[in-house]
């Protein structure tokens, strides 16, 4: 990671759209920093723990046993999508998620699950006035009742739903931002969440208590000390925000298994860049909007996807995180090389792409003295 890129990133102003009323195509399309690498705490804390798979799962999925002697796990590929409410964007995904039983992980902004005549339902932490989002909510009654209708379908087909938090208050946006939040901050935002959630449940999401299990924060930030116990407090098993250079197996760190987004080379550029789209994009050109190179920026990025694939899969085989958000940005060129990618990738053998509580499971499953042992190997790198 370079300096000067970092600081770039850091200080580029949030640009955040929430969905329009029509077809939220950029839902959550936001800079996202690129994080310091942290070192795991020395005090670990408890290791989480998701519910055991059911034998269901375990006939349906065979991957998910414990490893024999000798024997490779699986290489994991977790697609996760910030944001995660656009129908034009998951009536493209679920196709071929379905096609190739693949599993994938919408992060949730809470505040598109309400309506904007009811954005004072929303309380922001922090002493952020009450209706305030650095996201736009929701839309009509109706644009909700649609929503709550086509996400039922991405659980009813095996996909995870995670938190993107709510209001997406990044460091160069509204003020107090997430980065400065103390515990007592994040647990009103987990509080607000679940709130949103219990109102939309009442008017028929199928999301199930206590099925929201992890996930990303605005712009990868956040201070983990406060930011990681308040989130293990409310129930979270996964964190999966921080940065680590190279693929890296989850570990714990304050109560949460952190899965990191992986800094990687980008072949065509030779420098190394978190793997996240707006990250790709502001590296490959500054994040100008550049349609007529839709062609070229996707390809550079589905090589570097699988550039990375193959560099795990030959190497420790710790879990890939493809980070984006559903965005049509330079022509759709960052959503279109993750649809390619997921094509690609799912059915490639030795390779499994499925959720972040599907990973957990199956880390539940193995003797501790072996994921020990797969920690202790190298970062794989590309």
């Amino acid at each position: 990671m370079t300096t000067g890129l970092a600081l770039a990133l850091a200080l580029v102003l949030v640009m955040t759209l929430g969905p329009t009323k029509d077809q939220q195509s950029q839902a959550d399309a936001g800079p996202l920093p690129m994080a310091p690498r942290l070192p795991a705490p020395k005090d670990a804390g408890p290791t989480p723990a998701v519910p055991a798979p059911s034998p269901e799962q375990l006939q349906q999925q065979p991957w998910m046993h414990k490893l024999a002697p000798g024997e490779k796990p699986p290489q994991f590929v977790l697609f996760s999508f910030d944001g995660a409410v656009s129908k034009q964007h998951w009536d493209k995904v679920l196709p071929i998620a379905r096609e190739k039983k693949a599993h994938v992980t919408g992060l949730l902004s809470g505040v598109y699950m309400l309506a904007d005549q009811d954005k004072m339902q929303y309380q922001p932490p922090a002493g952020l006035k009450r209706g305030v989002s650095d996201i736009s909510f929701g839309g009509s009654k109706q644009d909700i009742a649609a929503r709550i209708g086509y996400l039922n379908q991405v659980i009813d087909e095996g996909h995870e739903i995670g938190t993107h938090y709510n209001g997406h208050f990044c460091s160069g946006g509204t003020q107090p931002s997430v980065d400065k939040w103390d515990s007592k901050a994040w647990n009103e935002e987990l509080a607000q969440f679940k709130q949103i959630v219990d109102r939309a449940r009442a008017a028929g999401f199928k999301l199930a208590d206590g099925a929201v299990r992890g996930g990303r924060t605005p712009c990868l930030e956040g201070n983990w000390d406060h930011a990681f116990p308040a989130m293990a407090a409310n129930g979270l098993a996964y964190d999966t925000s921080k940065v680590a250079l190279g693929v890296q197996w989850p570990s714990v760190q304050n109560g949460l298994y952190e899965f990191p987004m992986p800094e990687v080379r980008v072949p065509a550029l030779g420098r190394q860049v978190v793997m996240m789209d707006f990250n790709l994009w502001y590296a490959l050109n500054g994040a100008r909007d550049e349609p007529h190179r839709a062609t070229e920026f996707a390809q550079i990025v589905f090589d570097t996807y699988k550039s990375v694939h193959q560099a795990a899969l030959n190497g420790n085989r710790a879990p890939l995180v493809i980070g984006n958000h559903f965005n049509e940005w330079n022509g759709s060129a960052f959503s279109n090389a993750m649809e390619q990618f997921l094509a690609y990738v799912c059915d490639k053998p030795e390779t499994v792409c499925a959720t972040y509580t599907e990973v957990i499971q199956w880390m539940q499953l193995q003797d501790p003295a072996v994921l020990d042992q797969l920690r202790r190997m190298p970062a794989a790198r590309n």
